[in-house]
This record gives structure tokens, C-alpha cells and sequence, in this order.
């Protein structure tokens, strides 16, 4: 006859609940469809990633009702949702709604949802809507109905947030990368498409982690934060 079965214990007990958790979800966490492919090939990048979202996430702190557009998997709106109230996460690729569906735990829910938005606009009272590396996607002919749906999705006195690659940063992107990106910008392109939609237009520079007012030319990523639509 076997004795009881000895509970395994970490050797500091404050870590102990890093086991509890682990049976209480009986499976393992995955990181999403295309960002468990970054942690394979490029590990850094996530720091990238995450750096991003929680520029969007302090932006937006306090809004009541978010949208993203192009969440991809989804993994970085998670950070989002622990700053507003709700949170809708959008993209045209049913897989990969699918796969954030598959991976929704009960204690951060949002609602997730198939939409492109060259197709129409979602809804049209969202105080808060961001987009990361979506607009270089967009080819150039595409763009004024992208983000004329945008601001049509988008409240009187919403905000809008949108991330993207410039065009300086593409001499060093990947095979893989330089496939989707189309329409990207430098800082006076994207600048002067989003002044056609907002009164209001602030341009930021990014390098690895970093948001900052640098100079532009030497960015590798852009974010425009946009108030006052039109």
C-alpha cells in the first residue's frame, strides 16, 4: 500500500504559489499563434512588443470602451486591459480570433471579434482605438478608407493611437517582415495622413524599448497619439 503522495515545495515558501497556479490551470500558458513563433526566433522582441502595448496602455489609462485594430494574437492586449474599463480586440484573419477564443482565461476576458476595416467601420462610440503594425499593411490606395472607418469608429473626443515600423528601419527587417510591410512612412508621411483626420496629431520616436521625442529619421518604430477627429 503507498503512503500519501508528498505535495512538491519550493524552497522559499512565497514562490510556492507558482505551483498552485500551475495545477489550478491544469495546462499550460501559451503565448499566442504569432508571438510563440517570436519567442522561437527571436526572443528580444518581445521586449519590443511589450514596450509598445504599454505605451498604448498609459495613453488610454481610464477609457472606457477600447478598440484594437489588427490584434493579431492578441498577446500585448492584455496590458491594455489592466488600464480600461473594456477592451474589443478586432482583426480580419478569423485564425487568429480563433486562437485568442482558445486561449481566453476567465480572469481577463474581452470580447474578440472577426472585422476588417477596409470593409466598414466597428461600432462608432469607442473613446480610445489603437492599431500596431496594421497601417504599413494597408496599401497606399487603402489608406484614407482605413482610416476613414477608423475615425468613424471612434467617439467625438476619442483618442487614437497608431504604431508602425518607418520607412528608415525597413534596411534592417526580416524576410518575413518586409513581405507584409507595403505602406510604410517616415515621420512627415504618416504625419500628414493623420492630420487629414485629427485636429490634433503628437509624433513619437521609438528604439528598442524606448519612446521618446528623438529625431525621427533615426527611429525604428513611430507612434502617433491623435485627438480632435474631423
Amino acid at each position: 500500500m503507498k503512503g500519501p503522495e508528498k505535495k512538491a515545495a519550493t524552497k522559499e515558501p512565497q514562490y510556492q504559489m507558482l505551483l498552485d497556479l500551475r495545477k489550478r490551470k491544469k495546462r499550460a500558458t501559451s503565448l499566442g499563434l504569432m508571438t510563440d513563433q517570436v519567442w522561437h526566433d527571436d526572443p528580444k522582441r518581445l521586449s519590443f512588443l511589450l514596450s509598445r502595448y504599454k505605451f498604448v496602455a498609459k495613453m488610454l489609462s481610464g477609457k472606457d470602451h477600447v478598440l484594437e485594430i489588427g490584434c493579431g494574437d492578441a498577446f500585448g492586449s492584455r496590458i491594455v486591459h489592466q488600464e480600461v474599463k473594456r477592451l474589443t480586440v478586432i482583426d480580419f484573419d478569423p485564425i487568429f480570433i480563433d486562437d485568442i477564443r482558445s486561449r481566453m482565461e476567465s480572469d481577463w476576458q474581452f470580447d474578440a471579434k472577426v472585422h476588417d476595416m477596409l470593409s466598414k467601420p466597428f461600432g462608432n462610440g469607442f473613446d480610445g482605438i489603437y492599431s500596431l503594425d496594421v497601417i504599413e499593411h494597408i496599401p497606399a490606395e487603402k489608406e484614407d478608407l482605413f482610416m476613414s472607418n477608423l475615425v468613424s469608429s471612434l467617439s467625438e473626443h476619442g483618442v487614437a493611437v497608431i504604431g508602425t515600423p518607418s520607412i528608415q528601419s525597413q534596411d534592417y527587417a526580416n524576410v518575413q517582415s518586409k513581405e507584409g510591410h507595403v505602406n510604410c512612412k517616415d515621420y512627415r508621411e504618416l504625419r500628414e495622413l493623420m492630420e487629414r483626420y485629427f485636429h490634433n496629431v503628437f509624433l513619437f520616436s521609438m528604439n528598442d524599448e524606448v519612446v521618446h521625442t528623438g529625431f525621427y529619421r533615426m527611429a525604428h518604430y513611430l507612434f502617433v497619439l491623435c485627438t480632435g477627429k474631423k
